[in-house]
């Protein structure tokens, strides 16, 4: 494990590559375990003979837990940073691997589900600030590193799954909690850097003050809404494909559990390329311009989908994964330059509504599967990513820095 130093008081910029290595490490394990539980569906589904629906209220339990304490968490560091949060936050998750491992029954499922969401809750938004603090003035690339951990933990769940949960049944989830205590004491270590680096940086923030993007409260706020929209977008079909590409699959193609895991691992290894792929274009080439690509791009893929055979269907998820992930650090960045000195409570705010749009995306395309079918899930899901033509409306940051310098 790389070695944090947290012995004196230097900029984050001379310890970013430990520090940024370290919080996206434990996103790696943060979102793993986290993935464990749409991973673990077909199993509860069988076994406890749960419908669409009610696996979609599981999903719709972690995801709120997961959303709605966010932006409060990320308005309190703001104001006053809690260093050591992270570890209670993994704590969440520890105590919600080991529910999850014993359920016996729907309404217990649930409670692991919020645990495990609650621990979320925490540790995204402070998380996402820490990435901020070490990215030396790179915040596209910060935040993909951060986020591309967290792409890669999810992608593992699925293969983890499918050849150590499934054929040892629920109870080996247990195991994983092994998993929380190394982030936990990773981010103890994190909590201290982080503490430091707040003593030593405190007198000159307050100083310098936060730079002002020139735009009126209202158009601020309208843009803040579009991106929201955005993310509506994105995130209700990742739901499409997180939470029922496997049945999909096994429906369409007859392939096994373990093989439709196998797919899903792939769709998540592409978003996790596409994530670490948009934050450092980003910067590069202007943040509007990664969101036109990535959200109105993908719907050409995303319409193919329904209609293709199964090699096909392979290919265009891996395509869509790529360029639908590569959204969310721009839009997240965009939304904090529009709102500077606010970096908890925007990160809050994106992480949780981001969550909750899976959680909702799940539990309404739970019971459209229910009534109609899988099949149709992804051709009505195919059109979500056309509202992408709003990002016409979005202000042009980069031009109007140029404008005030």
């Amino acid at each position: 494990m790389t070695q944090i130093s947290i012995t004196d008081s230097r900029p984050a910029e001379t310890t970013a590559v430990a520090i940024l290595g370290a919080i996206s490490f434990c996103h790696l394990l943060n979102d793993m375990m986290q993935s464990l539980l749409p991973a673990l569906y077909p199993i509860l589904k069988t076994s406890l003979g749960l419908g669409f629906g009610q696996v979609g209220l599981i999903t719709l339990t972690y995801q709120l837990t997961a959303s709605l304490l966010q932006p409060v968490v990320g308005l309190v560091a703001d104001r006053r940073p809690r260093p050591y949060s992270l570890v209670f936050g993994m704590g969440f998750t520890f105590l919600g691997l080991l529910l999850l491992s014993r359920s016996e029954s729907f309404y217990i499922l649930l409670a692991a589900s919020a645990l495990i969401g609650l621990g979320s809750s925490v540790f995204h938004p402070e998380a996402s600030r820490v990435a901020r603090m070490a990215s030396g003035g790179r915040h596209g690339l910060a935040q993909s590193f951060f986020q591309v951990g967290g792409n890669f933990g999810s992608a593992l769940g699925p293969l983890l799954a499918a050849f150590i949960v499934l054929p040892r049944g629920q109870g080996s989830v247990a195991w994983f909690s092994v998993a929380a205590l190394l982030g936990m004491f990773i981010l103890a270590r994190v909590g201290s850097w982080y503490a430091a680096h707040v003593r030593a940086n405190t007198p000159r923030n307050r100083s310098m003050g936060a730079a002002a993007t020139g735009l009126s409260a209202k158009r601020t706020g309208f843009a803040i809404m579009i991106l929201l929209l955005l993310i509506f977008s994105k995130y209700f079909y990742l739901a499409s494909i997180t939470s029922y590409f496997t049945f999909y699959l096994i429906d369409k193609f007859q392939l096994s559990v373990e093989v439709s895991q196998l797919y899903l691992f792939l769709f998540l290894g592409a978003v996790a390329l596409g994530t670490i792929l948009g934050g450092p274009i980003g910067d590069r080439v202007g943040r509007k311009r990664v969101i036109w690509v990535s959200i109105l791009g993908v719907l050409p893929f995303t319409l193919m989908l329904p209609h293709a055979n199964l090699f096909w269907t392979g290919v265009l998820s891996v395509i869509i994964g790529v360029v639908l992930a590569s959204a969310f650090s721009a839009i997240l960045v965009f939304a904090q330059e529009l709102i500077p000195g606010k970096v908890g409570m925007v990160a809050g705010l994106f992480f949780g509504f981001a969550f909750g749009m899976g959680g909702i995306g799940a539990a309404v395309l739970g019971s459209l599967a229910d009534a109609t079918s899988i099949s149709f899930v992804y051709q009505v899901c195919a059109f979500l990513p056309a509202i992408g033509l709003l990002t016409a409306f979005l202000p042009n940051l980069r031009e109007r820095a140029t404008a005030r310098a």
